[in-house]
């Protein structure tokens, strides 16, 4: 029997959303479609740009570097890693590491928000000048479309893979600063000072410890993306191999645009 009072499944009535919430999730959704087909058509039209010879350079290199290869490997699969609930397990685990446990007194987190910024946009654009005035004219022409194509390949992927950064999933994480916007994989802040450390290496050849130290201080970067609370450690690591390739890529094209300036 059914008691009196206790209204059949049937009869209960579905809780209806108010229309500006329909529209506000359409919205939603069609930003982000207008948004990657800007993103994708910016990047296609950048490749049209170049020359023929340095597309052939590119898909060439792609076919015999094994390094690149091995890293465009290595960046897909932490991409397809981002749907294995163990690696989101871990992936929390060490930014929780990183991110809360042991001392954080101010003038360390002062130090690492700082150290953070080597990794902007405004960075590339300093050294850029640098180099001008300098006379490093191929440098500068490197870092400048470098940087700009790194940035519209990064979007694109922050786009597809649609990941939220570590303070939307975790109350508890601590954000120095300001709150990041976009979302969260790769780093781009992690592939800019990868994409930097590659180029500068390959112009100056500053030997092994050169080599380390300019590595090492874009590890750093990646490290305080995770200790200020706007990225994983597999956005970081997929940033550092993203910006790798992608300074290998833009050192195999220069002999090509270089003379479009």
């Amino acid at each position: 029997m059914i008691a009196r009072g206790c209204p059949m499944a049937s009869d209960r009535k579905e809780v209806l959303l108010p229309p500006e919430s329909n529209v506000a999730r359409l919205w939603s959704a069609r930003r982000r479609v207008i948004l990657l087909t800007g993103l994708a058509a910016g990047l296609i039209l950048f490749f049209l740009w170049l020359p023929n010879g340095a597309r052939a350079a590119m898909f060439t290199a792609l076919r015999a570097n094994r390094t690149m290869v091995t890293m465009l490997v290595v960046f897909s699969l932490i991409t397809v890693s981002l749907l294995w609930s163990a690696g989101r397990s871990l992936d929390t685990r060490i930014f929780l590491l990183f991110n809360l446990r042991g001392s954080h007194p101010k003038w360390l987190d002062r130090a690492m928000w700082l150290a953070t910024q080597a990794g902007n946009m405004i960075t590339a654009v300093i050294l850029a000048v640098i180099f001008f005035i300098i006379k490093y004219r191929r440098l500068t022409v490197e870092i400048i479309l470098g940087t700009l194509t790194l940035w519209l390949l990064v979007e694109v992927i922050k786009t597809l893979t649609d990941r939220a950064r570590p303070f939307m999933d975790h109350e508890k994480a601590r954000v120095i600063g300001w709150r990041e916007r976009g979302r969260s994989f790769p780093s781009g802040h992690t592939a800019q000072t990868f994409f930097l450390a590659m180029l500068i290496s390959h112009w100056f050849h500053p030997g092994i410890w050169g080599t380390a130290a300019l590595y090492a201080a874009a590890g750093l970067v990646g490290f305080t993306r995770m200790y200020v609370g706007a990225h994983y450690p597999r956005d970081v690591l997929g940033g550092a191999v993203l910006g790798s390739v992608w300074g290998i890529l833009v050192r195999l094209v220069d002999p090509y645009w270089f003379g479009r300036f």
